[in-house]
């Protein structure tokens, strides 16, 4: 059989490559053509490689790794296992140990100095002297599991394992003599322990790691996303070491070319005589390229061309950020405007619509930052004050811990004004509810759903309760409750019941079917039942007094799942004998489907109603 053949319209579709992608080949053809640079020789195995050789790769948050050239040519970390090795001696040892050992301002000098700071101490842990005593200290508290910890953590940050190049190990190895003269002066000066050698055995064997610029660049997003890998999902390490890394790296991690970079580029970064170089931009990105070839700093010439495009065309620079605040609210409205799917009787409606501003439903959307939470009270606090305030956060992507702080304040505030505070969209397994609970879990004024539409049936039957009405789901109810059947006399309401069957369903039990034969009609006697789509999202809870199934008269099949909440009876009417009864009853058939009409109506306008909410803002 002869194969399809696809138009040149869905030939170029397949084909056609994201943005980014392009961006990032673009990169790759413009400057394979630089030729500047002399590969690393002062470690004489790193001279063997190629110079031609040429790869990028970008990882974003959610993942995702973007990959031109030689992506996946091995080659040695070198100097880019600094930051790392610094996050980890932060998160093993506390913070206390290893700050009085090492400093973290910039040196100015080049990566390799000999010299120290007044006190005798490393400038920074990005320079050799800062990384020697770096590894020093995590030495000193692992022994001969030192290297292996640190190699553990580099693969964490990469997503994979991590092997070592043993010929780069041992070429260090001979000529490391500068690096052994600086563990002598830290070992002169009390920063590292009397086993100089040791100590260095595991920096040579830390600094020969080898990695891809795929592997870096995955390295670099778990910086730039606060310590999670974004491949392999796992927290790596600590928020805290990490948002210390980036500060060192920011000010230090270019070396003497530091204040040039983040002045023209500004985005934290490292590099490796190897010929690699990783950025990470804060909630944004990770970059990792190679090519061996090195400017005078050190630092690979293509890289940094690569790095400043990258920078320029997005107008990534960590200090231009745009974030504002007021976007963190999409929809802000009270109850009237918007209230839940449950299907209430004339009493609840009659107290809630008296009462619609005692709800309020603010939904946010981005990060939860403190000028987000700091903006959305000062927007609560312009209107009259609530009995109860919804915070969905279903599409909040995340929450600072200042954030979350400014939240617990706020919450303790409302709750000495009595306002009983509501939380949705959060799953308590989730990180967000961790970072949440932390410092909302005293607070004795806040309930959390999941569903939105929980919280505000939740909200209503709330405000029911507290203006003298009642929620009795074990009240019985008649056909002639039923809005309906509402006009209908009472001899058409006696024939119809003559065809009714009274059902009784247990909590939990399944009484309609999306796909079975939409043959009978349901009104609900007493109890609860809630209407579901297929993929779970709730359409309406229903009490005693209403119909369901009710679309039977206008679709032969069933479109939604219909659950008992609780014990329920209803009455059933099989459509047929429905049919039966509108031909021997018109007036009461037309009475019906007026009644149907006036039904779905209300339920557009609910929906629209939610729609000019969220497109408002």
């Amino acid at each position: 059989m002869k194969p399809l053949s696809l138009s040149p319209a869905a030939t170029a579709w397949t084909r056609s490559k994201p943005p980014l992608l392009r961006f990032l080949d673009n990169c790759l053809n413009e400057f394979s053509a630089e030729t500047s640079g002399s590969v690393a020789d002062y470690i004489p195995e790193l001279s063997k490689a190629d110079p031609a050789y040429f790869g990028i790769s970008l990882a974003t948050l959610d993942g995702h790794v973007y990959e031109v050239g030689d992506s996946r040519v091995p080659f040695t970390i070198q100097s880019m296992s600094k930051p790392f090795v610094f996050a980890l001696a932060l998160d093993l040892l506390g913070a206390g140990k290893v700050e009085s050992a090492i400093g973290v301002e910039p040196s100015g000098d080049p990566f390799n100095s000999i010299r120290l700071n007044s006190e005798n101490h490393p400038f920074n842990p990005m320079v050799n002297a800062g990384a020697i005593a770096c590894t020093g200290l995590i030495y000193d508290s692992k022994g001969a599991d030192a290297f292996e910890q640190i190699r553990l953590a580099l693969s964490r940050f990469a997503g994979r394992d991590l092997a070592v190049d043993e010929a780069v190990y041992t070429s260090e190895s001979q000529t490391g003599d500068r690096n052994r003269a600086i563990g002598y002066l830290l070992k002169t000066n009390a920063v590292i322990s009397d086993n100089v050698a040791g100590v260095l055995d595991v920096y040579f064997r830390q600094c020969a790691v080898l990695v891809t610029a795929r592997d870096i660049a995955v390295m670099a997003a778990t910086l730039a996303n606060r310590g999670v890998n974004p491949v392999t999902g796992e927290q790596v390490l600590t928020p805290y070491a990490i948002s210390r890394t980036l500060s060192v790296m920011t000010s230090s991690g270019m070396y003497d070319y530091a204040g040039e970079w983040i002045y023209r580029i500004g985005i934290p970064a490292k590099s490796g005589v190897g010929g690699g170089i990783l950025a990470a931009l804060p909630a944004r990105l990770g970059l990792g390229s190679y090519s061996p070839k090195l400017d005078k700093h050190g630092n690979s010439v293509r890289g940094i061309k690569v790095c400043e495009a990258l920078s320029s065309h997005y107008d990534l620079h960590m200090l231009n950020r745009s974030d504002d605040a007021r976007n963190a609210v999409i929809a802000d409205y009270d109850i009237g405007k918007s209230p839940s799917r449950r299907v209430r009787r004339p009493q609840e409606r009659e107290i809630l619509a008296g009462r619609e501003q005692e709800v309020r439903v603010i939904e946010l959307v981005g990060t939860l930052s403190l000028s987000a939470v700091d903006y959305v009270s000062r927007r609560l606090a312009g209107r009259p004050r609530p009995q109860i305030v919804i915070f969905d956060l279903h599409r909040v992507t995340s929450t600072t811990r200042a954030g979350a702080r400014l939240v617990a304040e706020a919450f303790a505030e409302l709750a000495a004004l009595n306002v009983t505070v509501v939380i949705s969209g959060v799953r308590r397994a989730s990180k967000e509810w961790d970072t949440l609970r932390e410092w909302t879990a005293e607070l004795k004024n806040v309930r959390d759903f999941y569903l939105l539409d929980t919280a505000i049936e939740w909200a209503e039957d709330q405000i029911v309760y507290r203006y003298g009405g009642s929620i009795d789901f074990h009240e019985t109810t008649e056909l002639a409750e039923q809005p309906l059947l509402s006009g209908m006399s009472e001899e058409e309401l006696t024939d119809l019941a003559s065809i009714c069957t009274i059902r009784t369903f247990p909590s939990g039990a399944k009484i309609i079917t999306t796909g079975d034969p939409a043959d009978a009609l349901f009104f609900l006697r007493s109890g609860a039942v809630h209407v579901t789509l297929p993929d779970g999202v709730r359409l309406a809870t229903l009490t005693a007094g209403m119909a369901f199934g009710e679309m039977a008269l206008l679709e032969p099949t069933r479109t939604a799942d219909v659950f008992a909440d609780m014990a329920a009876t209803a009455f059933e009417v099989p459509l047929r004998d429905f049919e039966r009864f509108r031909k021997q009853h018109p007036r009461a058939s037309e009475r019906v489907m007026r009644n149907l009409a006036q039904l779905l109506a209300d339920r557009l306008i609910v929906a629209n109603a939610k729609v000019d909410i969220l497109t408002s803002m």
